[in-house]
């Protein structure tokens, strides 16, 4: 494809290719609907200040156009429509009216040049808002039609083989995740027969000691100093081990040690509040607020997986209230009950699982770094393809 393409160029555009600015070629404006016009169950596409595009039952456009936002999402966010839309007070769109350009190949120039063209035009490191006459002075190449045909067609098939491989990869990252998740589930429902010596016990009776952490201000952490958790950290970074804190300060009171279970007693969600995960690493650390430690005489890793279980979140999660911020307690705490074999069974159990967490990690961190290369390699290309030299503008 990239051939036909280098032939095109050499036929119909030997030399170099003219540049105009988006104002002589393109009819530029603002939508006038707000997030009021917002309906489910709309029929009509409704571009707003995100990436997400909404519903409403009104369009205020029919036309093929390219909508970027005026606020927020500067320079990374930009949609290809073409049909009946509505359109945000603070989204702009970019209709074409001049046969000498097709949409789609101006879409796809807007979204490789547009943010840098925008920021180095801006006073400040970041650009929160654009205005008509920085949309309007934009220069965009016209290279012959035929060219342009060919790099829409390259680009689309790059655009639609990205977003294949992200959905097989995600897929594959779902299924082994899951698969994961039975097994460990498995292990610790399947005590009647392999373990006849295991005791269901609520945490009251396994925890020798459980306190609550103290307040650690944003602002209090540091890059360094003594390492601490604070609650957030447990349900965005921390899987059910960790050896390492991420942040530091000088202004905990409250410690956690080594083997000690962590508990977020705040969050987000009912599915997930009272998430947990056992401390691994040898240094004294601080636990934030709204953290709940359990010191006991287990093997940790046992109770931080056994914590981890469907049948313990089930339990966490008994009785809470979905709302806006979710809460757990030591009392409720108390009352999750988990399986507690010897500690000869507790340590087999953690070496299986132990090398089932390896390969779901392996596959999280690499999957992802697969999905980032192959988009590199697109970045590349459309670059590449959409590298023209100037001849006026």
């Amino acid at each position: 494809m990239i051939s036909e393409l280098r032939r095109l160029i050499e036929e119909k555009c030997p030399a170099s290719v003219d540049f105009v600015l988006l104002k002589t070629i393109a009819d530029i404006g603002t939508g006038s609907s707000d997030r009021i016009n917002q309906d489910e169950n709309g029929i009509y596409p409704f571009y707003v200040r995100s990436q997400t595009v909404l519903k409403s039952r009104r369009y205020l456009f029919d036309e093929e156009a390219v909508v970027i936002p005026g606020e927020g999402g500067i320079g990374d966010i930009f949609h290809y429509v073409n049909g009946k839309y509505d359109l945000h007070q603070r989204a702009y769109r970019i209709h074409f009216i001049d046969n000498r350009v097709i949409t789609k190949f101006a879409y796809y120039y807007l979204f490789a040049n547009f943010k840098s063209f925008i920021m180095m035009r801006a006073v400040s490191a970041t650009v929160t808002s654009i205005r008509k006459p920085m949309i309007e002075d934009f220069p965009i190449p016209l290279p012959p039609l035929p060219v342009q045909h060919e790099i829409v067609r390259i680009l689309d098939s790059f655009t639609e083989l990205t977003a294949e491989l992200t959905a097989e990869l995600t897929a594959e990252l779902t299924a082994r995740t899951k698969h994961y998740e039975y097994y460990r589930d498995y292990l610790f429902n399947d005590f009647g027969s392999t373990c006849p010596e295991v005791e269901w016990l609520p945490l009251s009776d396994i925890a020798t000691d459980m306190y609550r952490g103290a307040g650690i201000k944003r602002e209090e952490v540091t890059e360094a100093g003594i390492p601490c958790v604070r609650y957030g950290e447990i349900y965005t970074t921390y899987n059910v081990w960790f050896e390492n804190c991420i942040s530091y300060t000088m202004a905990g009171s409250k410690t956690f040690s080594h083997g000690d279970i962590l508990f977020a007693i705040t969050g987000e969600s009912v599915e997930e509040i009272a998430k947990s995960c056992v401390y691994m690493g040898h240094e004294k650390c601080y636990a934030g607020g709204d953290i709940v430690v359990m010191k006991h005489n287990q093997n940790p890793k046992y109770i931080a997986y056994a914590l981890s279980t469907t049948e313990a979140q089930m339990q966490k999660s008994k009785g809470k209230v979905k709302s806006k911020v979710v809460h757990s307690s030591i009392p409720a705490l108390k009352e999750i009950v988990i399986p507690i074999p010897p500690l000869e069974e507790q340590e087999r159990i953690v070496s299986i699982l132990d090398r089932f967490e390896a390969l779901t990690t392996d596959i999280k961190n690499g999957l992802p770094a697969e999905i980032a290369a192959r988009q590199k390699q697109y970045d590349y290309y459309r670059d590449k393809l959409l590298t023209f030299d100037v001849v006026s503008i």
